[in-house]
């Protein structure tokens, strides 16, 4: 899952330079020679199993069921092409930006992922993400007339056109503000699955006068503590409507991070983090499925790329079951799950053997290969007419209806301070932090104002 972070100046010039870099490396490329016995990026590749050779480097940030899938795709190209050579790295997402940025500019990465990848408002251009500014100076390979992405849903590819154009592989979309519950807990104490806020609360009353903890949140990385705020907002701003009005209200400065909904999110995220396991501020993320399995506590807040994972730490001990964050008292506005686009794959324009990068990509989108990645990631497919797993058709009822996470709308103000990137300030929510939540919501008001 990922994060959006400021960029510093100097990471900034970083990436610019390494779009220049990348465009000159592009250029000489295409003045090269090459191998007569495969096209160029653009026209297909064509090369049979033998003929293609060279090598592909890919970046990817990391999550444990994603990085297994990847590495099966990884296996059986390197088993189809046995003189080309893909490897992979798999980066921490906190860390990843500033991986990426140094690969580029090393020329050491070919296909890496990339973050925030849409086009936004006229108000906000000088908030374009890295990536979004690499695609528009040369520095990705367009994809566009490459076969292989008719493999994708249309409407997918729409939603990540770049100046109507396309250059990444969208590997796959994840629900990001569901709950996973142990049902046995549940039984056991005579409790339904929450539709509303106040059902919620209850619930966590009845667990925690049983001696059982509510929630797990593996906060040591920051951001799958912020998995809980973007439930809570999934259910204040319930539709990408709703989200977009607060994303525009925040530009022009007509509503305010530390009044009405956007302070009652911070509230709502801070009554769940009071109610999770002590000193989940230094739990590992990767713990929380093994202490899911244990019953250490009845509720996990997670995305359901994670469903491959937690389904092997529970073996089968008992039966779990994944439902939206509540955190409205009008039940239609929790019914159904926020998701987003994840891990779209980019191809370097400054690529040592672009043919070899585009084959990748195009080895992964066929159907074979396709079916097996998103079984293993526990991904949602972006292909139509693929198999999903048992858990996903479980849950098709709060999917039907497709909303986008705030994440996938929210565009920070590359001026504003730290306080308020997200800009909802919950990394600052005690026991998170050391805050309130009006003071959190006091200090990202600050920063965001502060800006203009």
């Amino acid at each position: 899952m990922a994060t959006t972070k400021l960029r510093s100046p100097r990471k900034f010039g970083r990436v610019i330079a390494a779009v220049a870099s990348l465009g000159l490396v592009a250029t000489m490329a295409a003045c090269g020679g090459g191998d007569e016995t495969t096209q160029a990026p653009g026209g297909g590749n064509t090369a049979s199993a033998d003929e293609l050779s060279g090598e592909v480097r890919i970046l990817v940030s990391s999550a444990d069921a994603s990085d297994a899938a990847f590495n099966e795709v990884v296996e059986a190209f390197n088993a189809k092409y046995p003189n080309a050579k893909a490897s992979l790295t798999s980066v921490p997402n906190d860390t990843f930006p500033s991986a990426k940025a140094a690969q580029l500019t090393a020329g050491e990465v070919d296909v890496f992922v990339v973050k925030t990848f849409r086009e936004i408002p006229e108000y906000a251009e000088a908030s374009k993400s890295d990536d979004v500014l690499l695609a528009e100076g040369g520095g990705l390979i367009d994809l566009t007339d490459e076969p292989f992405m008719a493999n994708y849903s249309e409407s997918v590819l729409e939603s990540q056109a770049i100046g109507g154009r396309q250059y990444a592989v969208p590997t796959g979309l994840s629900f990001v503000t569901g709950v996973y519950y142990n049902k046995s807990i549940f039984e056991d104490n005579g409790l339904e699955v929450p539709t509303t806020w106040s059902e919620l609360q209850s619930a966590v009353a009845t667990l925690e006068a049983a001696g059982v903890t509510a929630f797990g949140i593996g906060g040591q990385d920051t951001w799958p503590a912020g998995l809980v705020m973007n439930g809570v907002v999934g259910s204040l701003y319930p539709t990408a409507a709703d989200k977009q009005a607060a994303v525009d209200g925040l530009w022009d400065n007509s509503i305010a991070l530390n009044d009405g909904t956007q302070l009652e999110v911070l509230e709502k995220t801070q009554w769940v983090f009071e109610h999770a396991q002590r000193n989940f501020s230094g739990a590992g993320y990767d713990d929380m499925p093994a202490a899911f399995s244990r019953g250490d506590f009845a509720m996990l807040p997670d995305g359901t790329w994670n469903e491959p994972t937690i389904n092997s730490a529970v073996d089968g001990a008992f039966e779990y079951g994944y439902f939206p964050f509540p955190a409205s008292d009008n039940a239609a506005d929790n019914a159904y799950l926020n998701g987003k686009i994840e891990l779209q794959l980019a191809a370097s324009a400054g690529a040592k053997d672009p043919d070899v990068a585009v084959a990748f990509l195009d080895f992964f989108s066929q159907k074979d290969v396709y079916t097996k990645f998103v079984a293993t990631s526990g991904f949602t497919t972006t292909q139509p007419d693929i198999d999903q797993s048992d858990f996903l058709n479980s849950i098709t009822d709060i999917t039907e209806q497709f909303e986008p996470v705030w994440e996938e709308l929210w565009i920070a103000n590359n001026d504003a301070g730290q306080d308020a990137v997200y800009p909802f300030n919950y990394p600052a929510l005690a026991p998170l932090g050391a805050q309130s939540a009006a003071d959190a919501a006091a200090a990202a008001n600050q920063a965001w104002t502060a800006a203009f």
